[in-house]
């Protein structure tokens, strides 16, 4: 027992700082955690209380394909960040791609949708409180989602100059935590606005 306390006494206690990027991301992922919270609670709130109509239930139909597209781009974008730790630029760059694919047909169908609500059903931003609260809150999961399909495109573009390297493997992993993050708050926006709030 005495040998075995003194060779774990021995063994110097190493610790690191963590790393700037990742700190950053978090911080960056519990900010916009604590806004999408307040809009989420508001949507909760106002729902059913709109005096006229349309309701949720008269005009929303749940967007299951596009959320599949969307949710099935984390396993894309990790994909992309191990292929390009083992230093394969040329998968890592497809993977990439099949990312920024599948949120862009993503947002394309929250487009369609908003069009056919805006032209079809008439609800508007101004309507009553469901058109207010459902478009703020999915807007600005949408703006989430384009700020991130940004930052995809743009590692894309230095890729295909040969600008990404093994070596940005982890730089490009802190951009990933961004998406996982939308994806993530995708699915408590999809609970509450096509499940709980209708």
């Amino acid at each position: 027992m005495n040998a075995i306390y003194i060779s774990l006494e021995q063994q110097p206690m190493s610790w690191q700082l963590p790393s700037r990027g990742r700190v950053g991301m978090f911080g960056l992922i519990a900010a916009e955690a604590a806004i999408f919270t307040i809009f989420v609670v508001a949507y909760i709130f106002y729902v059913g209380k709109s005096l006229t109509g349309p309701t949720p239930q008269d005009v929303l139909a749940a967007p299951i394909s596009y959320s599949i597209c969307l949710l099935s781009s984390s396993v894309t974008i990790h994909l992309a960040v191990k292929a390009l730790r083992r230093g394969n630029v040329n998968v890592f760059s497809r993977w990439w791609f099949a990312t920024i694919a599948l949120g862009a047909i993503f947002l394309s169908g929250t487009a369609t949708e908003w069009h056919r609500l805006i032209y079809r059903e008439g609800l508007t931003i101004s309507t009553n409180l469901f058109g207010t609260t459902y478009y703020s809150l999915v807007g600005l999961h949408g703006f989430h989602v384009v700020v991130g399909l940004l930052g995809l495109t743009l590692v894309l573009a230095f890729t295909q100059t040969g600008r990404v390297k093994q070596k940005h493997a982890y730089r490009v992993d802190v951009l990933s935590l961004y998406w996982h993050f939308v994806d993530a708050v995708w699915v408590v926006v999809f609970t509450v606005v096509y499940i709980v709030g209708r």
